[in-house]
């Protein structure tokens, strides 16, 4: 068995586990990093950059149907499913060239390739799966082990009709009909897009949620604009799932109703599953929430008051690349110079699903404000049917809603499914995170025609509720649940 000793074990090769090696680096500790599987993050891979592919695909298709209506008629729009995928995949494999460039530059002693478990706090066992197993003894670890899409109990070895977004990108083709399980951003992303590019879709979702909203006016809406265009199903129970020839018949309840449904394919996209479970966490020493993932400061990502730091999907916090990439940055920090723990840099949370319209949260969510405890809060909106450019470009579709605190007037979040939300979305987290005022918000510039005038009316709106008494407003009360 080969030994190692070194300052800082790394366990992950993708986006927190190769920022947290180099941070670890750079702080002059002996760090070797573990991977097992493929290199290449899961958004090079099967996350962000080719599922925006496919939703290009879509919105060009698209764009074709909605030509007519500005008086442009194409010719029969025709969607080569071959080489839709062909594209999807080519692309990917760059995206994934360009990472796996940057591990080819991390030297060979750095690298060890291999399934790590935890054999003690301070030891780890790494087998390749091909008899060669080295034992590693760590001053510190960082775990970065990312995650794996949820499978559902009752979807299990049905048979290959039955998969989860990781199998999609490899499709040769377009698929017939997709049954998606989930109405998450990935589900919601990958069922749109395949919708628009001609394929039979139908979402299915157990309760009532969209994607990252919580905030009940909102999440309405976007169950109003998205049904115009899928066929979507909430408080939707999955029965049973049998494979028959080269489909798959899918049972579900709904209402008290069963009904069954055939497929060419069956989607899991039921969300992901920090992988902590196969490490051996349990010889960590550390302490375990209800989920099996390690307690942390979302600080300093520093487990407990141990020598061990988790960053990435494996911690299940803010599972995207830019909150990976930052968790990366603060562990490996940490590991680095430990017991020198410092605080790092946490920014504004900000999350969008890429759905048109698109659906976008940022900073202090509907759901936190109303927890027990906090202060009372305003709310302004702004609808964008009527909206001047959103009506020009024919996107007049989505409701934004904003947040800001009673007595300061400080900005606090917001929830939206918006045309170009990605944008307002930036605009708004930055405002959260530079602590700004409504007041001082409505004093910057904004141009005519354009969907940020939406942004301006929705923050008039929260000025005047703010101006109001707090004693007499209590939103979470007036505001219906869902």
């Amino acid at each position: 068995m080969r030994k190692l000793k070194v300052d800082v074990a790394v366990i992950g090769a993708g986006t927190a586990g190769l920022v947290a090696y180099r941070a670890a680096r750079a702080q002059g500790a002996r760090t070797v990093m573990i991977e097992g599987g493929h290199y290449g993050t899961t958004c090079a891979r099967v996350g962000c950059m080719p599922s925006k592919l496919l939703i290009a695909a879509a919105e060009a298709a698209h764009m074709l149907d909605a030509a007519a209506a500005f008086g442009v008629h194409a010719g029969e729009k025709r969607v080569d499913g071959v080489a839709v995928m062909e594209r999807v995949r080519r692309e990917r494999d760059r995206f994934v060239g360009f990472v796996l460039d940057g591990v080819d530059s991390i030297p060979d002693a750095d690298k060890l390739r291999g399934h790590a478990r935890f054999t003690g706090p301070h030891t780890l066992v790494v087998d390749d799966g091909a008899g060669n197993v080295s034992e590693v003894e760590a001053a510190r670890v960082v775990i970065a082990s990312g995650s794996t899409p949820t499978r559902l109990p009752k979807l299990e070895n049905v048979g290959p009709g039955v998969i989860t977004s990781d199998e999609v990108f490899d499709w040769q083709d377009l698929p017939r009909s997709v049954a998606v399980i989930g109405t998450g951003v990935i589900g919601l992303e990958l069922g749109q897009a395949l919708a628009r590019l001609g394929v039979r879709v139908s979402l299915y979702a157990r309760g009532g949620s969209v994607a990252q909203l919580t905030d009940p006016v909102v999440l309405r809406k976007a169950g109003q604009v998205l049904r115009e265009e899928i066929d979507l199903h909430f408080q939707t129970e999955i029965v049973k799932a049998e494979q028959d020839g080269d489909e798959v018949v899918l049972c579900m309840r709904e209402g008290g109703e069963e009904r069954c449904a055939r497929f060419q394919y069956v989607l899991m996209a039921a969300g992901r599953t920090p992988n902590v479970a196969a490490i051996g966490i349990e010889h960590s020493g550390l302490a375990l929430g209800t989920n099996g993932v390690p307690l942390f400061d979302s600080r300093t990502m520093q487990c407990g008051t141990s020598h061990i730091f988790i960053a990435g999907d494996a911690n299940n916090e803010r599972p995207v690349l830019p909150e990976a990439a930052d968790h990366g940055k603060i562990a490996g920090d940490n590991a680095g110079r430990y017991p020198d723990i410092r605080p790092g840099l946490r920014r504004t949370p900000l999350t969008a699903a890429f759905t048109e319209p698109n659906i976008v949260t940022l900073g202090a969510s509907y759901k936190s404000l109303c927890e027990p405890g906090k202060p009372k809060f305003a709310i302004g909106q702004v609808s964008f049917e009527n909206q001047g450019r959103s009506r020009v470009m024919l996107q007049n579709k989505g409701m934004l809603r904003v947040y800001g605190e009673y007595g300061s007037g400080r900005f606090l979040g917001a929830e939206m499914i918006a045309p170009r939300g990605e944008h307002l979305g930036h605009l708004l987290a930055w405002a959260v995170q530079a602590r700004m005022t409504v007041d001082q918000m409505l004093e910057m510039p904004f141009y005519h025609p354009v969907i940020e005038e939406g942004v301006r009316t929705a923050l008039r709106d929260l000025a005047t509720e703010l101006a109001k008494d707090a004693s007499s407003t209590d939103p979470a009360e007036v505001e219906p649940g869902t």
